[in-house]
Formats: C-alpha cells, sequence, structure tokens
C-alpha cells in the first residue's frame, strides 16, 4: 500500500449525499432510519464498496489530514459529505460507548489544513469573524476527536490568492515542515470522558480553562491519508 494514499474528492467524483446508496444491505426497506441503516450495514458487513474503501484507508492510516478551503465557516459540501458517509455510527466508526478518548481511532493523529479567505486579524479573538479556533472547534473536536483522534493543531494559510510566490513558497516549505514533523507536532489538548459527570458537564473549572492551545504529544507515524481538495481559484467564504 501507498504509504500516502490521497482521496481526492473531487477527482474521484465522490458522491456526498447519504442516502440507501450507502449500503448493499437493507434493515428496514419501510422506512430509512440512517444510524439504523449504519448499525445493521457495521454488523452485516454492508456498506457500498465506494464507502468501505475511504473506511479501510482510515483504519489503515496512522494520521489523517483533511486538506480544504474553509467554506461559509465551514467544511466543503463534498468534505462535510465524505464524514457523513465514512464517519459512520453502529460502532464501525463510533458508538457503543465508542467516542471522545475511548474512540475507534485513538491512538491516531488528525489534523485539518485549511486555506482561509481572509487575513489573520478578522479571525482573532477580537476579530469580526471570531477566532479560528472557535470556527474549526465542530471539526477538530465534534468529528475528529469525537471519533478518537489525537487532533494536531490546524495548519493555516490566510488570503492565498492574495499573497506573494515568495510567500507561497514559505507557507509550502512550512507545510513539508509539519508533514515531516506529523509525530511531535503540536496537539490540542481536549477534556476526556473523565472529567465530566453523568451528565456529561465539566466536574470543576470551564472548559476554557482546561482545554490549552495544544501539548506536544509524540508517537510513531508510518503512513498517512489524505483527504484533498483541489485549490479554487476564487475566494472563500469564510
Amino acid at each position: 500500500m501507498d504509504p500516502k494514499a490521497i482521496s481526492d474528492l473531487y477527482a474521484m467524483g465522490f458522491n456526498p449525499v447519504s442516502d440507501r446508496s450507502n449500503f448493499v444491505t437493507v434493515h428496514n426497506s419501510a422506512y430509512y432510519r440512517q444510524q439504523s441503516e449504519e448499525a445493521y450495514a457495521a454488523a452485516h458487513d454492508g456498506f457500498a464498496p465506494d464507502i468501505q474503501a475511504e473506511m479501510d484507508k482510515l483504519f489503515r492510516c496512522d494520521v489523517l489530514i483533511l486538506q480544504f478551503p474553509l467554506w461559509w465557516f465551514g467544511l466543503p459540501a463534498i468534505l462535510k459529505g465524505w464524514i457523513d458517509r465514512v464517519f459512520a455510527s453502529g460502532g464501525r466508526t463510533y458508538g457503543g460507548g465508542k467516542w471522545y478518548d475511548r474512540g475507534v481511532f485513538l491512538g491516531k493523529r488528525a489534523m485539518c489544513s485549511v486555506t482561509i479567505g481572509g487575513e489573520a486579524p478578522i479571525y482573532s479573538e477580537r476579530g469580526l469573524n471570531g477566532p479560528i479556533s472557535s470556527i474549526l472547534f465542530p471539526i477538530n473536536h465534534g468529528m475528529l476527536y469525537f471519533t478518537g483522534f489525537t487532533v494536531i493543531e490546524p495548519f493555516l494559510v490566510h488570503a492565498p490568492v492574495r499573497i506573494s510566490d515568495d510567500e507561497r513558497a514559505a507557507y509550502l516549505a512550512l507545510y513539508r515542515e509539519r508533514v515531516l514533523g506529523l509525530a511531535s507536532a503540536p496537539t490540542i489538548a481536549y477534556s476526556k470522558l473523565a472529567d465530566y459527570d453523568a451528565h456529561f458537564v465539566l466536574k470543576s473549572r470551564p472548559r476554557s480553562q482546561i482545554d490549552g492551545d495544544g501539548i506536544a504529544v509524540p508517537g510513531a507515524l508510518d503512513s498517512e491519508f489524505r483527504c484533498r481538495l483541489p485549490r479554487r481559484e476564487s475566494t472563500s467564504h469564510g
């Protein structure tokens, strides 16, 4: 296997829409309920070949890189659809108590590499759009950490269509350095399940005082998996 597997979603013609085409099995033909069908497919090897192929890449990789332009303060639709279809419940990627620091992908790392239409100040604590860490929280915490990944601090490039060739070359050099150093790259320190009470409320300090900006967690990486979107010349919204 290529140690650096890439899923270029546009080139693949990946279908982002979740429906019965996700499965080769049928749990209830009269009423479609996504999570029930996912649980049934997980128990009966019933995922469609395109979904199973992407799941296999996830389970083989040591680190997942999501490469995308920020679009309307979130993931582009095709990448969100990839998450919707591939991060299936029923215990395959989560469910049955397998979440957060007990998640399926415990021991693996993940990182968002993001191009952002606006310049950095507007995405600061006092900026109009708010801090980029808050914008990426649903992805870093709600998708990656939720399924067990250790989340690496994101690699960010602001206003890529308005930078010089020299600046672009500098960013590429920094990105190469980051990718080569993924095993020791700084990570986001999220609270563990044990820090919460029976209602999943933090037992002591507020989240802002517990979840730090990042800590270095060493670990060996032999392969990586990138889910990549091609560069778009138009300025992204967000």
